[in-house]
């Protein structure tokens, strides 16, 4: 009775995971500089965030932050400090060899709560996808459609997620993917720290549509 309304979900998910912001930024960070555990740690941590996004929206809160200009602001200078942090992180990073990078690969191992607190900051702070998880329970799905349904709706976008960007960790983590990246060197962190800075700066002067 309500696949059609799932499919429209899913599809509309699709298309906003599918674009590269501040989770993707961070995941493959995380993949080619410390490897695969790492990057699917942090994807795990963002797909758990959106349990967070699905919660509030289911229980209304959502709409209180995006009616509230002082809300809204508080979650858009936090995440815009985070991003800002992680991309001077990356712009003070080194040159690195291979052989670096799987050295820093077995030393992070036990850091597995790092780069999942990294994943779920990273998305939980966002009021971009305050405002997407607000919009999809709002106009997308029935109001009338039952709360366990949606909150069914919900598992499935944390799900989706998590496995997509566990993808992308496996894919950057590649060992060819990872050799390529080594060979430009502190460049590649220097121009992630630039992308996350920029999506910061971004975030800074986004206003409530």
């Amino acid at each position: 009775m309500y696949w059609t309304e799932f499919l429209t979900v899913a599809l509309v998910h699709l298309l906003a995971v599918a674009s590269p912001g501040p989770d993707f930024a961070v995941v493959v960070r995380e993949s080619v500089t410390r490897g695969q555990r790492s990057g699917s740690w942090t994807a795990m941590g963002v797909g758990s965030a959106i349990l967070l996004h699905v919660g509030y929206s289911l229980l209304g809160i959502g709409l209180i932050v995006s009616q509230s200009i002082v809300l809204f602001n508080l979650f858009k200078w936090l995440a815009a400090g985070y991003l800002f942090y992680l991309g001077i992180q990356a712009l003070r990073a080194k040159p690195a060899a291979v052989g670096d990078l799987h050295r820093a690969g077995r030393e992070d191992a036990p850091s597995w709560r790092r780069s999942f607190t990294t994943g779920f900051v990273t998305n939980g702070l966002n009021p971009k996808a305050t405002l997407f998880f607000l919009s999809l329970f709002t106009v997308v799905i029935d109001p009338h459609t039952p709360l366990a349904v949606q909150a069914g709706y919900g598992v499935y976008l944390a799900f989706a997620t998590g496995v997509w960007f566990c993808l992308v960790a496996w894919l950057f983590s590649r060992e060819r993917v990872r050799a390529g990246f080594a060979r430009m060197g502190h460049w590649f962190d220097r121009v992630t720290g630039v992308v996350l800075i920029g999506l910061g700066v971004r975030l800074a002067a986004s206003e409530i549509a």
